[in-house]
């Protein structure tokens, strides 16, 4: 277990209580998580122009990142968020304006403090979901109105557009072609990402294809990517949980979290597989999902401001916080 001793959140032995000695009022400018023995890992999750920390044993939100109006960055949402743990960072995206490529990644400190931009703005189009390669030392991010996965350097140095699935002028508002959700297996040598496919419009898509790129091919032609479901109504965010071969994901359109083995039957048919088992539904418009195999549960957020909890099969989900706000990213610091 992760043991949090920080400054400014403080929790009470064995009551998971956390109590906020100090709220964020400018970037980089916020509280800490401080975590005892015997209390699970805090929640990190993004709001517009927040990060927050929230204990899924009780407590409120505290916001250890968060932009002050007039900002230049308030155009923008962010919307992924990672956890570096060996190094103690948080990184999440921000996605600019969807018209302009505009795009950037942030990184700061597990308390909020020191934050620092690691892809400028103009390095990716609309960066939306993150996930990180410890072992590798990447970043991994799908890019929306780009039509892209991308990955670089913990740093941001080395940005390498490795899957390209439109032209974003050409194309340019065929959502079918907008990646959204990320996933990485490294150990297998794969990344999985969504493409939305358009509001609730049954043209979502789960894919997947080699981190590394096939000999002599190039990110717009490779051969080697494998649509692993078709057909779903708005799928957003992925997690893996890589003992069981499961992947779990958000669906904007109908509302819900589903699960489904990562490695099809034989001969499938992406368009008609039967194995998509829905584990919550009724979620209003639902982004976010994380998953903390240790402790058998999810966590989930949507675009209504609420981020809840639930066992991994969806029983026993509740609500831990709401009204915050449009919400997207989580992920347990676990």
């Amino acid at each position: 277990m992760t043991h949090w001793n920080r400054r400014a959140m403080l929790v009470a032995a064995g009551s998971g209580v956390l109590a906020a000695a100090g709220c964020a009022s400018a970037p980089g400018r916020g509280g800490a998580v401080s975590l005892e023995p015997g209390i699970s890992p805090p929640l990190f999750y993004l709001g517009r122009t927040k990060v927050f920390a929230l204990l899924a044993d009780g407590g409120a939100p505290v916001a250890l990142v968060e932009e002050p109006d007039g900002n230049p960055r308030e155009a923008g949402i962010n919307d992924g968020i990672a956890l570096d743990l060996l190094n103690g960072h948080i990184y999440w995206t921000d996605m600019g304006r969807p018209d302009e490529r505009d795009g950037s990644i942030h990184r700061c400190d597990l308390d909020g403090q020191n934050v620092v931009t690691v892809v400028a703005p103009g390095g990716t189009h609309t960066p939306k979901q993150l996930k990180i390669d410890s072992m590798a030392g990447k970043l991994y991010w799908s890019d929306r109105e780009g039509m892209a996965v991308m990955r670089a350097n913990l740093d941001g140095a080395g940005i390498e557009t490795i899957v390209v699935t439109g032209n974003p002028v050409a194309d340019a508002g065929d959502q079918s072609l907008w990646c959204v959700g990320m996933a990485v297996d490294p150990a297998r040598g794969h990344v999985y990402w969504t493409q939305k496919g358009g509001d609730n419009s049954g043209r979502g898509m789960i894919r997947r294809c080699n981190m590394e790129m096939p000999a002599g091919e190039r990110a717009n032609t490779r051969s080697d990517i494998r649509n692993l479901f078709t057909r779903l109504p708005e799928p957003i965010d992925l997690d893996l949980d890589l003992n069981s071969r499961t992947i779990y994901w958000t669906d904007r359109g109908d509302e819900t979290v589903s699960r489904a083995p990562m490695d099809a039957p034989q001969g499938y048919d992406p368009a008609k597989r039967l194995d998509r088992e829905i584990i919550l539904r009724g979620l209003g418009e639902a982004i976010g999902v994380a998953i903390d195999l240790e402790r058998d549960r999810l966590a989930w957020t949507n675009l209504e401001g609420d981020v809840g909890i639930a066992r991994l099969d969806g029983s026993g989900n509740r609500v831990l916080a709401s009204g915050q706000g449009l919400l997207t990213g989580i992920a347990w610091a676990a």
